[in-house]
């Protein structure tokens, strides 16, 4: 079977969507000359024609409004952000809008929609560095997915676009690998672990809402999305030598969250670390502990570990970011905490 990087593997499930149904379009600044910031659409504009791959001008509330536009009239657009922090200058169009026009029109309206693009901590600086996936996480009405591994990235970004609802389809810029289209520059990191890259040529779907179990163990559960779920493997590999079996799981989606395979996780193992590279403040990790608390409580024989970014702006200074994004080091530390309590 190929080994394909996770931006060949998203790009991939794309275009297949597309040659299967014409209402699948692409649309955001630089999708088609220039194939994407990070290469993820290269050769799309080739291969469809600028009927279906549509450059647009730097107004992230003008396009977003447009793909919420194309969506209602029977489109499947998938919109993409050069960073996913410039979703927030559309956050009206995402937040009252997409989200809401099903509800609000009784059922009679849908909005087949896919938000997607890079985020991460990467040496970018505060405003091209960070995690949204809270905010709308937090926000009824939204999908939320956020896969890890290449195979899951097809699979879940093949689902979203067959969905009828407002989808948010997050990518780690860490994790895009050398595998992207273009000759993109890979980005490393020392714990990315070589997992999910067997994709399958033919479409798949994975469904959304279906969490996976990367690592099975049996003395603490690590729950982590993104980048942290390699760390968290990681941390997993090492612990092993010593004595420490620690399961791993991978939610996948955040939005629906699949609540099922992380009490069964919690039940067997009774101790639990989630990590998240979004802040701690009201973010994704502190969402998933309530959750944990709200369902597993009696399962618990020790507080549930949170490790989260600092709550402050990404600084620039590589050695600032380091401090402030949970590291293999802090993963480790936390787990170590749950099995001494």
């Amino acid at each position: 079977m190929r080994e394909i990087g996770l931006a060949a593997a998203v790009r991939e499930g794309m275009v297949q969507e597309m040659r299967a149904d014409p209402s699948v379009i692409v649309l955001g600044e630089d999708v088609g000359k220039f194939g994407g910031a990070f290469h993820v659409t290269h050769d799309m504009l080739d291969e469809f024609g600028p009927d279906r791959v549509w450059d647009t001008p730097i107004s992230e509330a003008g396009f977003t409004g447009l793909g919420i536009g194309a969506a209602l009239t029977g489109l499947r657009p998938i919109v993409e952000y050069q960073y996913l922090d410039f979703i927030y200058c559309a956050m009206d169009q995402v937040v009252n809008q997409a989200a809401k026009i099903h509800l609000m029109s009784g059922g009679r309206a849908k909005t087949p929609l896919v938000l997607r693009g890079p985020q991460g901590a990467t040496g970018r600086g505060a405003q091209h560095s960070q995690s949204v996936e809270g905010y709308f996480m937090h926000t009824p009405g939204m999908k939320v997915v956020v896969p890890a591994t290449p195979y899951d990235a097809k699979g879940l970004i093949i689902s979203a676009i067959r969905d009828d609802n407002p989808v948010l389809f997050v990518e780690h810029k860490l994790l895009y690998g050398a595998a992207s289209p273009g000759g993109g520059k890979a980005l490393s990191d020392s714990a990315i672990q070589a997992i999910g890259m067997d994709v399958p040529e033919a479409p798949y779907a994975i469904p959304l809402g279906v969490a996976d179990v990367k690592r099975q163990g049996e003395d603490v559960t690590i729950i982590a999305t993104l980048l942290m779920l390699h760390r968290a493997l990681a941390v997993a590999e090492g612990l092993e030598t010593e004595g420490v079996s620690v399961e791993v799981v991978d939610p996948r989606t955040l939005a629906p969250l699949d609540v099922e395979t992380i009490a069964a996780s919690v039940a067997k193992t009774n101790r639990v670390v989630v990590v998240s590279e979004d802040v701690s403040r009201a973010g994704v990790a502190a969402e998933l502990v309530a959750t944990i608390n709200d369902h597993c409580f009696y399962d618990l024989e020790a507080p549930v570990q949170r490790v989260a970014a600092a709550n402050t702006p990404i600084p620039f200074a590589p050695a600032s970011e380091r401090h402030v994004i949970p590291q293999v080091g802090d993963i480790r530390a936390a787990v170590l905490r749950a099995l001494s309590d």
